[in-house]
């Protein structure tokens, strides 16, 4: 295999295209390997790979405040049980 990568010019659209595409040849993948199949089992292990390094390629989205427990007695009986 070649030691370099090919970088592809893709917007969000055509990504989440690729992805829910490779979603369904996972599952596929997975009711054909479940019957004993080698070849499948393989490449679900590969599309299970490619899926994980579009996952860690998207950007993280913001994290959300978090929402206080409560307010007053009510908090406080919340905390103290």
């Amino acid at each position: 295999m070649n030691d370099f990568q090919n970088k592809l010019d893709l917007n969000q659209s055509q990504l989440e295209v690729i992805e829910a595409a490779l979603h369904t040849q996972s599952k596929i993948l997975n009711v054909q390997a479940s019957t004993g199949s080698r070849a499948a089992r393989t490449k679900l292990n590969e599309v299970k790979t490619v899926l994980a390094q579009i996952a860690q390629a998207k950007t993280p989205e913001p994290m959300k405040p978090c929402a206080r427990i409560g307010s007053g007695w009510l908090g406080m009986s919340r905390i103290f049980g």
